[in-house]
């Protein structure tokens, strides 16, 4: 669609992402300077619409960018009162205690949030300050200067033929231009996907690695509810057969976020992360909390896990990477958020600088650096190794020298120097005739879903007329070369349901892709074995309308 003639709008800095990045990125921008024109492009239908996440927050990345939040009435509500850890088997459950673990795995100060609150209210503090934004505005592409710089993208393009061409009823969208633009897309965005390959921004570093986060908010028994409640589990259900574990956490109103992730880089393509999860809330423990309760909404979305030693270059000519787009959460914390806040105001700071010496379209080198050897880099360092031994080396082994090394590096040394991942998740995968099938059982409808139904509590909804955001490089993989070698894993890593292998007697069989059911996970785009799936954003206001994940 570059040929299109479209309007353009000038800015000094176009965010792409209105999550806790980019949002934090417009703050600052104008907490500098307050004649700078700064505008924040959101594919959901409202700020916070796509925001899924556990989530715990630590303050720290507030603290630095808004110091007064609590005055100013930020929604930080229910700080933690008590930390549980537990190691789970199939009948039981044995409690890791505390005091072993490294000072960063304590949860006293933080405080259990919804980040889709916390982000509609960063997003108030911003329009005060005179940032704009604009949500249901998708930017599906780059724009690019004379010197192969970024230098805008295309956003607002809507009504597209479903086979992508133009017709009577498309609108074009708009181009905007920016000084530098900041894409805060979170997981594998489809703009930070192709600027890291344009500009070979992964070059050097270990591959980046992923899971799949699926989470469920109950209202619960009041008598049962713990207000500030922190537990996380390891071992069962996934025992060996993937990384992974659960949390559940007791916010206000006798509500609970239970969720589970599963580690992308499990081998055996019979595994069902959806039906893991569902499985889990049979155990005991799990299911006496729930019992009498109500399920009110689901949601899913991809996780980085390569932390330190896979961030990417983080810029490139007019362009930079914030928060999940570079990866920056600390997996054994599960904490992300407060680290896509420091780079924002990292991001925003050194852009900042550049335009007060008049400069434009160039690498934010000060920004990278900021991130490395600031506090993004020291939180992920001391946790770098505790990933690559997990898979590696599994769960109980990793659990005494992961909690090892943590504590090394507390002290400022490792005796493991910085361990590599190895493959990434999609060539981890390995053919179904050398692992067993797995049996799940079926959900009852109480605690466990099925997928369908499930997805209808995230209130997910796209335009049925455009093309497909999910698109194949290759029609005939997924069942000419997934189905036979793999048992199209497609039918299974998807959270939502939207991929079908339908046989019928006397017919072929049958790739059916139902996109309509996506919650915008992006584990099609990392997993799929034969790397032929592509995720791509469809037209502004689609996708889930989460409430208060």
């Amino acid at each position: 669609m570059s040929e299109i003639e479209r309007e353009a709008m000038e800015y000094d800095v176009v965010i792409v992402g209105a999550g806790p990045a980019g949002l934090s990125a417009a703050i600052r921008l104008k907490q500098l300077d307050a004649d700078l024109n700064v505008v924040v492009l959101e594919k959901g239908s409202e700020v916070g619409a796509h925001i899924l996440s556990g989530a715990v927050l630590d303050p720290s990345g507030l603290d630095a960018l808004i110091p007064d939040w609590k005055e100013k009435g930020a929604p930080l509500n229910t700080p933690v009162t008590e930390d549980k850890f537990y190691m789970l088997g199939e009948g039981g459950e044995l409690r890791i205690p505390n005091f072993p673990m490294p000072p960063l795995m304590n949860n006293h100060g933080n405080y259990i949030v919804s980040m889709g609150n916390v982000c509609r209210w960063m997003a108030e503090q911003a329009e005060a300050l005179g940032v704009e934004i604009f949500p249901g505005m998708a930017c599906s592409e780059l724009v690019f200067g004379d010197k192969g710089e970024v230098k805008g993208v295309v956003a607002g393009v809507f009504g597209l033929e479903p086979d992508g061409s133009i017709g009577e009823g498309t609108e074009p969208g708009m181009e905007l231009h920016g000084k530098y633009v900041f894409l805060s897309e979170g997981v594998r965005g489809s703009l930070s996907k192709e600027v890291i390959a344009k500009y070979d921004l992964q070059a050097g570093k270990e591959p980046q690695k992923f899971g799949v986060g699926m989470k469920e908010i109950w209202e619960i028994d009041p008598a049962k509810h713990k207000e500030g409640s922190v537990t996380h589990t390891m071992g069962w259900p996934l025992n060996s057969n993937a990384g992974g574990g659960s949390f559940i956490y007791h916010l206000e109103n006798n509500q609970v976020y239970v969720g589970f992730v599963v580690h992308l880089n499990y081998k055996n393509p019979h595994m069902f992360p959806y039906m893991e999860f569902q499985r889990f809330k049979h155990h005991p423990m799990v299911a006496d909390l729930l019992k009498g309760g109500k399920r009110v909404a689901y949601g899913a979305r991809a996780i980085t896990e390569g932390g330190y030693q896979s961030m990417p270059k983080m810029v490139a000519p007019g362009v930079a990477l914030l928060g999940c787009a570079v990866g920056m959460v600390n997996v054994p914390r599960i904490k992300g958020n407060h680290n896509a806040m420091l780079s924002g105001k990292a991001a925003a700071e050194a852009a900042f600088d550049a335009i007060q010496a008049d400069r434009s379209g160039d690498e934010l080198s000060a920004y990278e650096e900021d991130v490395r050897s600031g506090a993004i880099g020291a939180d992920l360092k001391k946790v770098r190794n505790v990933k690559p031994m997990w898979s590696k080396w599994g769960l109980l082994p990793s659990l005494v020298l992961g909690g090892l090394d943590m504590w090394t590096n507390t002290l400022g040394f490792s005796l493991f120097g910085t361990l590599g991942h190895g493959k990434n998740d999609a060539e981890a995968t390995e053919p179904a005739d050398q692992h067993k099938p797995i049996d799940y059982p079926k959900p009852d409808g109480k605690l466990s879903f099925d997928r369908l139904t499930n997805v209808s509590f995230a209130m997910t909804n796209h335009e049925e007329s455009q093309p497909c955001h999910l698109q194949l490089a290759d029609e005939n993989v997924p069942i000419g070369v997934n189905l036979p070698k793999y048992g199209e894993p497609a039918q299974r890593y998807c959270p939502a349901g939207v991929y079908e292998v339908v046989e019928e007697e006397g017919k072929d069989a049958r790739f059916v892709v139902n996109f309509q059911n996506c919650v915008h996970c992006k584990t099609c785009d990392i997993k799929d074995p034969s790397q032929n799936i592509t995720w791509v954003t469809p037209q502004g206001g689609d996708g889930p309308n989460y409430p208060n994940m």
